[in-house]
């Protein structure tokens, strides 16, 4: 049976671990002390970060939500073989690593004297184990495929991995794998399903204290015994929160995104900092190929793509706060996205040429245009509650060049839902990733539906028959030459722009403000777009946080 509340649970797993206290007493609430370790004698920077709540699921590997805000909790939880930082990879729980000329073979050197925080040892056995793991039961975010033929120890710190094939993505996936302990979970074979207190022990800098799924709360207390940089942040709390943007005036979170509009309000105070993100976050609108038959006709989906004013809801949607999108899918930021990629500016005329050119006919300069049959053509649009005015605009753009669409808002998990299962004929998903390596064209535009737990990024391209792209996405996942992988991506998102799979509508660039003088360790990860999902934003920059 699943717990609405589950932080009494962990509560006991401290008592038993951590806590030398009378039975029955009830602890303060209080940061972290130091424990006697040389990194934790220095005192926290501060005691309690405040960030806004909600619940995005139990922060294990396998049970937190796809999106970023789950995931990243549950990053604070678990380390990796490698971290993210402003510029690239760097060694984390793995001390080195090397490949083989032929991309086949990985090594990667685990650490010493990594504790779990249950207190038991790290070993590098624990490594295959996860490793073997996440190649049997797929993480909420599973980046090991079929792609790995084995894993092995070599030695006592030393694990080899070796390829069925060159898998150029391969160091970021393996490196992103959460290290889960063998001791806890070689037994459990539902790990989605698998929610008792041991299921939150990591090796991560801060262990998770009380988690309220009613009430979205989460408080996360540095782990004493961490082996690497010490937090600068003593404990993290992820609280209710009503209008953002008062809560943080009110000092009730440390840290929000602001609107555009709102911003004059902050930006000549020298006690707030505005940071814009980079545009790693963003819209597209889904076309479903399998419901409807007339997607699949090339120049519909390049009418659409001309009736949609992208700049327009740039404007009055993200209130400037953002670019539009790029028929390539990579954002302006990434650093592989391709130049002179055909942009698709408004043109509703050159769109109504396009219908009338696949036998959409207009009985009259106003109404809907007709399908073959003489059926209306109109088209249901899927949305969540926030994106209603987006699609309004949608409905109105497309409605000027004789589409029909009918808007249906739903909660965003369903809506959620409902994409991954193919439920819809137009959708609009907002999402994270767009920053990533490149592969995730391939995840994403492969073919089919996504899985149950799938995150919104991978989603599938149903209904779709494209040998060319997947020739080419194909090539890209084995080609281990930078320059000759770069061509490569430059030849997808050109095939991309051509055949438009999908319409990305703008990637936003948000406005994150915060107090520096209340705490300002705050950094972004290279590929990604929000300041407090960064691990490295709690901890110091010092030693291995440094080296590349």
């Amino acid at each position: 049976m699943k717990p609405t509340r589950t932080g009494w649970r962990i509560l006991l797993l401290l008592i038993f671990f951590i806590l030398p206290m009378a039975c029955g007493d009830k602890p303060e609430e209080k940061a972290p002390v130091a424990s006697g370790d040389a990194k934790t004698t220095a005192l926290f920077e501060v005691d309690v970060l405040r960030l806004a709540g909600g619940d995005w699921g139990y922060p294990t590997p396998f049970a937190h939500y796809p999106r970023g805000p789950g995931g990243f909790k549950m990053c604070l939880l678990f380390d990796s073989l490698l971290e993210r930082d402003e510029k690239g990879l760097i060694p984390w729980l793995a001390e080195s690593y090397r490949i083989a000329d032929d991309g086949l073979t990985y090594w990667f050197v685990v650490r010493r004297n990594v504790l779990w925080q249950d207190g038991r040892p790290l070993t590098a056995d624990d490594v295959a184990f996860s490793l073997t793991y996440a190649n049997r039961h797929a993480a909420t975010w599973s980046y090991i495929f079929d792609t790995i033929e084995s894993v092995t120890l070599e030695g006592e710190q030393t694990v080899c991995v070796k390829l069925k094939q060159p898998h150029a993505a391969m160091l970021d996936n393996i490196g992103r794998t959460r290290i889960i302990p063998r001791h806890i979970w070689e037994t459990v074979d539902r790990p989605k399903e698998f929610i008792a207190p041991e299921a939150v022990v990591g090796c991560g800098p801060y262990r998770l204290t009380d988690y309220d799924k009613a009430h979205g709360t989460y408080r996360f207390e540095a782990f004493e015994k961490y082996w690497g940089p010490r937090q600068r942040v003593g404990a993290i709390e992820y609280v209710p929160v009503g209008e953002a943007t008062l809560a943080y005036e009110k000092g009730e979170i440390d840290l929000t995104t602001l609107s555009p509009d709102v911003m004059p309000r902050f930006k000549d105070d020298p006690t707030h900092n505005i940071v814009r993100s980079p545009a790693f976050w963003g819209y597209r609108l889904l076309m479903n190929m399998e419901a409807v038959a007339g997607l699949r006709e090339r120049s519909v989906r390049q009418a659409l793509a001309y009736a949609i004013d992208r700049k327009e809801l740039v404007e009055k949607i993200a209130r400037g706060a953002a670019v539009p999108g790029r028929m390539g899918i990579l954002p302006p930021d990434h650093v592989m996205a391709a130049q002179g990629i055909h942009f698709y500016s408004f043109d509703p005329q050159q769109a109504e040429l396009l219908l009338e050119g696949a036998g959409f006919r207009r009985p009259d300069t106003t109404g809907l245009r007709q399908t073959g049959d003489g059926q209306p053509l109109e088209l249901t649009l899927l949305c969540s509650s926030q994106e209603v005015r987006m699609a309004e605009l949608l409905r109105q753009r497309l409605g000027e060049v004789g589409i029909g669409v009918k808007v249906i808002s739903v909660d965003g998990k369903t809506r959620d839902s409902r994409v991954r299962a193919a439920d819809y004929q137009l959708a609009i998903l907002g999402h994270g990733g767009w920053g990533g390596d490149p592969d995730y064209l391939r995840v994403r535009f492969a073919g089919g539906s996504m899985g149950p737990n799938a995150a919104p990024s991978h989603s599938g391209l149903v209904g779709y028959n494209a040998p060319v792209l997947l020739d080419l996405l194909n090539r890209q996942q084995t080609e281990i030459d930078p320059a000759r992988r770069r061509q490569l991506i430059g030849d997808i998102q050109r095939e991309l722009a051509e055949q438009v799979p999908e319409i990305p509508l703008f990637y936003t660039t948000a406005y994150s403000i915060y107090r520096p003088a209340r705490y300002d360790g705050w950094m972004f990860m290279y590929d990604h777009h929000s300041l407090p999902h960064g691990k490295l934003s709690y901890l110091t920059r010092s030693g291995v946080a440094l080296k590349r």
